[in-house]
């Protein structure tokens, strides 16, 4: 086994794998919503964490901001 090949040995890199990164991104964004309303329905009852709430709005921001950038690296 030898761990550096010249240019002339090495095969040719394989073409990249087409993938819709919409779909993994809006998942997420969905499991962050329903986080949310978990996290809303029962704060109500128990103790209030603002923490876990932002955490939660945190986590949308940031999935719209990387669906905006998928949407955009598409076209």
């Amino acid at each position: 086994m030898r761990l550096w090949l010249k240019d002339s040995e090495r095969r040719p890199d394989p073409i990249p794998a087409a993938t819709d990164d919409r779909k993994a991104v809006i998942v997420g964004a969905v499991g962050w919503v329903i986080a949310l309303i978990v996290v809303l329905a029962t704060s109500a009852a128990a103790d209030w964490e603002p923490t876990v709430v932002w955490t939660c709005v945190t986590g949308l921001a940031l999935g719209a901001i990387l669906l905006g950038y998928t949407i955009r690296r598409a076209r």
